[in-house]
Protein backbone atom coordinates (compact mmCIF):
# COMPACT_ATOMS: atom_id res chain seq x y z
CA UNK A 1 0.00 0.00 0.00
CA UNK A 2 1.29 3.27 -1.25
CA UNK A 3 1.84 5.49 1.62
CA UNK A 4 0.02 8.89 1.88
CA UNK A 5 1.79 12.69 2.36
CA UNK A 6 0.17 15.24 4.18
CA UNK A 7 1.09 18.62 3.84
CA UNK A 8 1.12 21.01 6.96
CA UNK A 9 -1.60 23.08 5.97
CA UNK A 10 -3.31 19.18 5.64
CA UNK A 11 -1.42 18.22 9.21
CA UNK A 12 -2.73 21.24 10.68
CA UNK A 13 -6.80 20.89 9.44
CA UNK A 14 -6.39 17.43 11.06
CA UNK A 15 -4.89 18.53 14.56
CA UNK A 16 -8.07 21.32 14.51
CA UNK A 17 -10.36 18.50 13.90
CA UNK A 18 -8.89 16.47 16.29
CA UNK A 19 -8.80 18.90 18.99
CA UNK A 20 -13.00 19.30 18.49
CA UNK A 21 -13.33 15.17 18.91
CA UNK A 22 -10.79 15.56 22.30
CA UNK A 23 -13.16 17.89 23.22
CA UNK A 24 -16.64 16.11 22.85
CA UNK A 25 -14.29 13.12 24.99
CA UNK A 26 -13.25 10.87 22.20
CA UNK A 27 -10.16 8.91 23.08
CA UNK A 28 -6.64 9.21 21.34
CA UNK A 29 -6.83 5.64 20.17
CA UNK A 30 -10.48 6.98 18.45
CA UNK A 31 -9.44 9.83 17.15
CA UNK A 32 -6.35 8.38 15.58
CA UNK A 33 -8.93 5.32 14.07
CA UNK A 34 -11.36 8.36 12.78
CA UNK A 35 -8.06 10.60 11.26
CA UNK A 36 -6.81 7.23 9.74
CA UNK A 37 -3.03 7.84 11.56
CA UNK A 38 -1.46 6.01 14.24
CA UNK A 39 -1.05 7.24 17.28
CA UNK A 40 2.86 7.81 17.16
CA UNK A 41 1.54 9.61 13.89
CA UNK A 42 -0.54 11.88 16.02
CA UNK A 43 1.79 12.88 18.91
CA UNK A 44 4.52 13.21 16.21
CA UNK A 45 2.45 16.27 14.70
CA UNK A 46 0.92 17.67 17.93
CA UNK A 47 4.58 18.07 18.52
CA UNK A 48 5.96 19.82 15.55
CA UNK A 49 2.79 21.79 14.46
CA UNK A 50 1.03 22.01 17.78
CA UNK A 51 -0.36 25.73 18.10
CA UNK A 52 0.22 26.43 14.57
CA UNK A 53 -1.97 28.55 11.87
CA UNK A 54 -2.02 27.37 8.27
CA UNK A 55 0.10 30.78 7.65
CA UNK A 56 2.29 29.50 9.59
CA UNK A 57 2.64 26.20 8.67
CA UNK A 58 3.41 27.76 5.16
CA UNK A 59 6.45 30.31 6.23
CA UNK A 60 8.16 27.23 7.87
CA UNK A 61 7.79 25.47 4.77
CA UNK A 62 9.25 28.62 2.64
CA UNK A 63 12.31 28.88 5.47
CA UNK A 64 13.20 25.25 5.11
CA UNK A 65 13.22 25.33 1.45
CA UNK A 66 15.56 28.58 1.71
CA UNK A 67 17.59 26.56 4.42
CA UNK A 68 17.86 24.15 2.25
CA UNK A 69 19.09 26.27 -0.38
CA UNK A 70 21.98 28.59 1.48
CA UNK A 71 23.29 25.11 2.94
CA UNK A 72 23.42 24.14 -1.04
CA UNK A 73 25.16 27.59 -1.80
CA UNK A 74 27.48 27.19 1.03
CA UNK A 75 28.25 23.58 0.15
CA UNK A 76 29.28 24.63 -3.52
CA UNK A 77 31.14 27.85 -2.21
CA UNK A 78 32.96 25.49 -0.31
CA UNK A 79 33.95 22.74 -3.00
CA UNK A 80 35.25 26.07 -5.31
CA UNK A 81 37.20 27.04 -2.49
CA UNK A 82 38.83 24.04 -2.37
CA UNK A 83 39.43 22.91 -5.93
CA UNK A 84 40.72 26.48 -6.13
CA UNK A 85 43.13 25.78 -3.76
CA UNK A 86 44.36 22.33 -4.82
CA UNK A 87 45.14 23.68 -8.25
CA UNK A 88 46.77 27.39 -6.67
CA UNK A 89 50.06 27.24 -8.79
CA UNK A 90 49.54 30.16 -11.25
CA UNK A 91 48.19 31.38 -13.60
CA UNK A 92 45.83 28.81 -16.23
CA UNK A 93 46.09 30.43 -19.14
CA UNK A 94 46.51 27.89 -21.54
CA UNK A 95 43.59 25.01 -22.30
CA UNK A 96 46.47 22.44 -22.09
CA UNK A 97 47.15 23.60 -18.30
CA UNK A 98 43.31 23.48 -17.75
CA UNK A 99 42.97 20.06 -19.02
CA UNK A 100 45.68 18.86 -16.59
CA UNK A 101 44.28 20.80 -13.51
CA UNK A 102 40.85 19.11 -14.32
CA UNK A 103 41.94 15.95 -14.01
CA UNK A 104 44.18 16.54 -10.92
CA UNK A 105 41.05 17.70 -9.51
CA UNK A 106 39.27 14.95 -10.41
CA UNK A 107 41.19 12.62 -8.94
CA UNK A 108 41.74 14.18 -5.95
CA UNK A 109 38.26 15.09 -4.88
CA UNK A 110 35.95 12.73 -6.73
CA UNK A 111 34.30 15.26 -8.27
CA UNK A 112 32.29 15.22 -11.67
CA UNK A 113 34.00 16.64 -15.27
CA UNK A 114 31.21 19.00 -15.52
CA UNK A 115 31.52 20.50 -12.00
CA UNK A 116 35.92 21.10 -12.31
CA UNK A 117 35.33 22.21 -15.93
CA UNK A 118 32.62 24.96 -14.48
CA UNK A 119 35.07 26.00 -11.81
CA UNK A 120 38.27 26.01 -13.76
CA UNK A 121 36.92 27.98 -16.49
CA UNK A 122 37.24 25.09 -19.04
CA UNK A 123 34.55 24.20 -21.65
CA UNK A 124 33.94 20.08 -21.90
CA UNK A 125 34.68 19.78 -25.19
CA UNK A 126 37.77 21.60 -25.39
CA UNK A 127 38.91 19.31 -22.08
CA UNK A 128 37.84 16.24 -24.10
CA UNK A 129 39.64 16.94 -27.10
CA UNK A 130 42.00 14.85 -28.48
CA UNK A 131 44.59 16.89 -30.16
CA UNK A 132 45.51 14.91 -33.41
CA UNK A 133 49.68 14.35 -33.91
CA UNK A 134 51.54 17.14 -35.87
CA UNK A 135 53.99 15.39 -37.72
CA UNK A 136 55.13 18.92 -39.22
CA UNK A 137 55.75 19.56 -35.10
CA UNK A 138 57.02 16.30 -34.48
CA UNK A 139 60.19 16.42 -37.30
CA UNK A 140 60.99 19.89 -35.57
CA UNK A 141 61.42 19.24 -32.08
CA UNK A 142 63.45 16.25 -33.38
CA UNK A 143 65.46 18.52 -35.47
CA UNK A 144 65.82 21.06 -32.63
CA UNK A 145 66.91 18.34 -30.25
CA UNK A 146 69.57 17.30 -33.00
CA UNK A 147 70.53 20.69 -33.45
CA UNK A 148 70.37 21.08 -29.44
CA UNK A 149 73.00 18.33 -29.20
CA UNK A 150 74.97 19.32 -32.54
CA UNK A 151 76.18 22.58 -31.07
CA UNK A 152 75.77 22.03 -27.23
CA UNK A 153 76.11 26.06 -26.57
CA UNK A 154 74.03 27.18 -29.12
CA UNK A 155 70.86 28.76 -27.46
CA UNK A 156 67.18 29.07 -29.17
CA UNK A 157 67.87 32.10 -31.20
CA UNK A 158 70.69 30.73 -33.15
CA UNK A 159 69.00 27.71 -33.09
CA UNK A 160 65.78 29.70 -34.84
CA UNK A 161 68.29 30.92 -37.60
CA UNK A 162 69.78 27.43 -38.03
CA UNK A 163 66.45 26.11 -39.28
CA UNK A 164 65.47 29.62 -40.83
CA UNK A 165 68.74 28.56 -42.71
CA UNK A 166 67.52 24.97 -43.71
CA UNK A 167 63.99 26.40 -45.02
CA UNK A 168 62.03 25.69 -41.65
CA UNK A 169 59.16 28.72 -41.48
CA UNK A 170 59.28 29.23 -37.51
CA UNK A 171 59.99 31.63 -35.22
CA UNK A 172 61.71 32.21 -32.39
CA UNK A 173 59.05 31.92 -29.87
CA UNK A 174 57.60 29.18 -31.33
CA UNK A 175 61.25 27.20 -31.07
CA UNK A 176 61.80 28.78 -27.81
CA UNK A 177 58.51 27.16 -26.31
CA UNK A 178 59.83 23.60 -27.33
CA UNK A 179 62.70 24.24 -26.33
CA UNK A 180 61.66 24.64 -22.70
CA UNK A 181 59.51 21.97 -22.97
CA UNK A 182 62.03 19.27 -24.03
CA UNK A 183 63.58 20.62 -21.36
CA UNK A 184 66.53 21.88 -22.86
CA UNK A 185 69.15 24.45 -21.60
CA UNK A 186 68.90 27.91 -22.01
CA UNK A 187 72.15 29.63 -22.01
CA UNK A 188 72.11 32.46 -19.33
CA UNK A 189 72.78 36.15 -21.33
CA UNK A 190 75.90 37.85 -20.50
CA UNK A 191 76.43 41.60 -19.10
CA UNK A 192 77.40 43.59 -21.76
CA UNK A 193 80.82 45.60 -21.08
CA UNK A 194 81.01 49.41 -20.82
CA UNK A 195 83.03 51.00 -23.46
CA UNK A 196 86.25 53.07 -22.31
CA UNK A 197 85.63 56.77 -23.26
CA UNK A 198 87.36 60.29 -23.21
CA UNK A 199 86.57 62.89 -21.03
CA UNK A 200 85.25 64.60 -24.47
CA UNK A 201 83.15 62.15 -25.12
CA UNK A 202 84.98 60.51 -28.03
CA UNK A 203 85.34 56.94 -27.66
CA UNK A 204 89.17 55.06 -27.83
CA UNK A 205 88.28 52.59 -29.95
CA UNK A 206 87.89 53.01 -33.81
CA UNK A 207 84.88 51.03 -34.76
CA UNK A 208 85.36 49.38 -38.23
CA UNK A 209 82.77 50.84 -40.93
CA UNK A 210 83.60 48.03 -44.21
CA UNK A 211 85.05 44.98 -45.33
CA UNK A 212 89.16 45.25 -44.34
CA UNK A 213 88.27 48.73 -42.32
CA UNK A 214 89.80 47.16 -39.21
CA UNK A 215 91.03 43.25 -38.22
CA UNK A 216 92.21 42.14 -35.41
CA UNK A 217 94.49 39.47 -33.77
CA UNK A 218 95.20 37.93 -30.00
CA UNK A 219 96.79 34.90 -29.05
CA UNK A 220 94.45 32.01 -26.84
CA UNK A 221 96.72 28.84 -24.83
CA UNK A 222 95.82 25.17 -25.59
CA UNK A 223 97.00 22.24 -23.50
CA UNK A 224 97.57 18.87 -25.18
CA UNK A 225 96.30 15.50 -22.96
CA UNK A 226 100.09 15.32 -21.50
CA UNK A 227 100.36 18.89 -20.59
CA UNK A 228 102.48 20.61 -23.47
CA UNK A 229 100.85 23.79 -23.96
CA UNK A 230 100.57 25.25 -27.13
CA UNK A 231 99.69 28.45 -28.72
CA UNK A 232 96.61 29.69 -31.15
CA UNK A 233 96.79 32.90 -32.96
CA UNK A 234 93.64 34.59 -34.01
CA UNK A 235 92.84 36.60 -36.55
CA UNK A 236 89.26 38.32 -37.13
CA UNK A 237 87.88 41.05 -39.18
CA UNK A 238 86.09 43.07 -36.97
CA UNK A 239 83.34 44.47 -39.48
CA UNK A 240 82.06 40.73 -40.93
CA UNK A 241 82.74 39.19 -37.61
CA UNK A 242 84.76 36.74 -39.92
CA UNK A 243 87.52 34.29 -38.64
CA UNK A 244 90.28 34.84 -41.06
CA UNK A 245 93.03 32.84 -39.24
CA UNK A 246 93.30 29.90 -36.79
CA UNK A 247 96.87 29.26 -36.49
CA UNK A 248 97.86 26.57 -33.91
CA UNK A 249 102.16 26.05 -33.15
CA UNK A 250 104.44 25.25 -30.21
CA UNK A 251 106.25 29.15 -30.52
CA UNK A 252 105.00 31.76 -32.27
CA UNK A 253 107.10 34.83 -33.08
CA UNK A 254 106.57 37.76 -34.85
CA UNK A 255 108.23 36.44 -38.34
CA UNK A 256 105.17 33.56 -37.50
CA UNK A 257 102.72 36.83 -37.72
CA UNK A 258 104.19 38.57 -41.16
CA UNK A 259 103.86 35.10 -42.45
CA UNK A 260 100.33 34.24 -41.50
CA UNK A 261 99.08 38.18 -42.37
CA UNK A 262 101.05 37.80 -45.81
CA UNK A 263 99.50 34.76 -46.87
CA UNK A 264 96.20 36.67 -45.98
CA UNK A 265 97.52 39.70 -47.65
CA UNK A 266 97.48 37.91 -50.89
CA UNK A 267 94.52 35.68 -51.03
CA UNK A 268 92.08 38.48 -49.34
CA UNK A 269 93.26 42.45 -49.61
CA UNK A 270 95.39 44.59 -47.07
CA UNK A 271 93.00 46.29 -44.15
CA UNK A 272 93.76 49.83 -43.18
CA UNK A 273 94.14 48.72 -39.67
CA UNK A 274 95.55 45.72 -37.25
CA UNK A 275 94.67 46.10 -33.51
CA UNK A 276 96.24 44.14 -31.14
CA UNK A 277 97.22 44.00 -27.36
CA UNK A 278 101.05 44.98 -25.97
CA UNK A 279 102.50 41.55 -26.73
CA UNK A 280 105.60 41.41 -28.26
CA UNK A 281 105.24 39.47 -31.13
CA UNK A 282 102.98 42.18 -32.28
CA UNK A 283 105.03 45.24 -31.34
CA UNK A 284 108.09 43.88 -32.43
CA UNK A 285 110.21 46.53 -35.02
CA UNK A 286 110.50 43.91 -37.59
CA UNK A 287 106.15 43.85 -38.07
CA UNK A 288 105.73 47.39 -37.27
CA UNK A 289 107.47 48.57 -39.80
CA UNK A 290 106.51 46.22 -42.40
CA UNK A 291 103.06 47.05 -41.98
CA UNK A 292 104.16 50.34 -42.43
CA UNK A 293 105.59 49.83 -45.72
CA UNK A 294 102.69 48.23 -46.89
CA UNK A 295 100.06 51.09 -45.20
CA UNK A 296 99.03 49.21 -42.61
CA UNK A 297 98.08 51.14 -39.65
CA UNK A 298 98.56 49.61 -36.00
CA UNK A 299 96.55 49.97 -33.43
CA UNK A 300 97.42 49.49 -29.69
CA UNK A 301 95.48 49.04 -27.05
CA UNK A 302 96.13 50.78 -23.56
CA UNK A 303 98.42 48.17 -20.78
CA UNK A 304 95.67 45.66 -19.24
CA UNK A 305 92.69 47.16 -21.00
CA UNK A 306 91.81 43.94 -23.40
CA UNK A 307 87.79 45.23 -23.38
CA UNK A 308 89.44 48.39 -26.09
CA UNK A 309 90.30 45.16 -27.95
CA UNK A 310 86.52 43.47 -27.09
CA UNK A 311 85.87 41.96 -30.86
CA UNK A 312 89.11 39.64 -30.55
CA UNK A 313 88.32 39.06 -26.71
CA UNK A 314 84.49 37.89 -27.75
CA UNK A 315 85.75 35.82 -29.79
CA UNK A 316 88.69 34.51 -27.83
CA UNK A 317 85.72 33.48 -25.25
CA UNK A 318 83.82 31.78 -28.14
CA UNK A 319 86.87 29.55 -28.92
CA UNK A 320 87.14 28.33 -25.34
CA UNK A 321 83.69 28.12 -24.28
CA UNK A 322 82.67 26.32 -27.60
CA UNK A 323 85.78 23.85 -28.19
CA UNK A 324 88.71 24.23 -26.49
CA UNK A 325 86.68 23.38 -23.16
CA UNK A 326 84.75 20.79 -24.76
CA UNK A 327 87.42 18.84 -26.22
CA UNK A 328 90.82 16.61 -25.14
CA UNK A 329 93.51 16.97 -27.38
CA UNK A 330 96.16 14.07 -27.71
CA UNK A 331 98.18 15.62 -30.37
CA UNK A 332 98.68 18.81 -32.42
CA UNK A 333 97.54 17.51 -35.40
CA UNK A 334 94.09 16.40 -33.71
CA UNK A 335 94.37 19.87 -32.35
CA UNK A 336 94.37 21.31 -36.04
CA UNK A 337 92.02 19.61 -37.86
CA UNK A 338 89.49 20.19 -34.92
CA UNK A 339 90.21 23.65 -35.15
CA UNK A 340 90.50 24.68 -38.68
CA UNK A 341 87.03 22.45 -38.81
CA UNK A 342 85.36 24.87 -36.04
CA UNK A 343 86.63 28.05 -37.76
CA UNK A 344 84.97 26.49 -41.04
CA UNK A 345 81.64 25.90 -39.02
CA UNK A 346 82.13 29.66 -37.44
CA UNK A 347 82.44 31.21 -40.30
CA UNK A 348 80.00 29.32 -42.67
CA UNK A 349 77.20 27.79 -40.23
CA UNK A 350 77.06 29.41 -36.73
CA UNK A 351 74.62 32.34 -36.80
CA UNK A 352 75.95 35.40 -35.14
CA UNK A 353 73.44 38.09 -33.41
CA UNK A 354 75.14 41.34 -34.86
CA UNK A 355 74.39 40.48 -38.33
CA UNK A 356 70.74 39.54 -38.07
CA UNK A 357 71.69 35.96 -37.15
CA UNK A 358 73.32 35.37 -40.15
CA UNK A 359 76.82 33.22 -40.68
CA UNK A 360 79.86 35.68 -40.89
CA UNK A 361 81.40 34.10 -43.94
CA UNK A 362 78.55 35.12 -46.61
CA UNK A 363 78.51 38.57 -45.71
CA UNK A 364 82.28 38.73 -46.44
CA UNK A 365 81.98 36.54 -49.33
CA UNK A 366 79.28 38.41 -50.83
CA UNK A 367 80.89 42.16 -50.32
CA UNK A 368 84.34 40.40 -51.85
CA UNK A 369 82.07 39.08 -54.81
CA UNK A 370 80.90 42.66 -55.57
CA UNK A 371 83.58 44.20 -54.82
CA UNK A 372 85.56 42.26 -57.41
CA UNK A 373 82.90 42.71 -60.42
CA UNK A 374 82.86 46.77 -59.55
CA UNK A 375 86.93 45.90 -60.10
CA UNK A 376 86.06 43.86 -63.32
CA UNK A 377 83.67 46.56 -64.62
Amino acid sequence: MKRKRYTPEKIITMLREAELLSNKGKSIKEISRKLGITEQTYYRWRKEYGGMRVDQAKRLKELVKENARLKKLVAERCLDIEILKETFTGKLLSPAKKSRAVKYVRSQLKISERRACQVLGQHRSTHRHIKKPNKEEEQLVERIIFLASEYGRYGYRRITALLKNEGWCVNHKRVERMWRREGLKVPSRQPKRRRLWLNDGSCIRLRPERKDHVWSYDFVNIWLSNGKRYRVLAILDEYTKECLDLYVAKHITSQCVMNRLYNLFIARDIPEHIRSDNGPEFTAERIRHWLLRIGVKTLFIEPASPWENDYVESFNGKLRDKLLNCEVFDTITEAKVLIERWRKQYNEIRPHSSLDYKPPAPVAYRNHRLLTLKVVQ
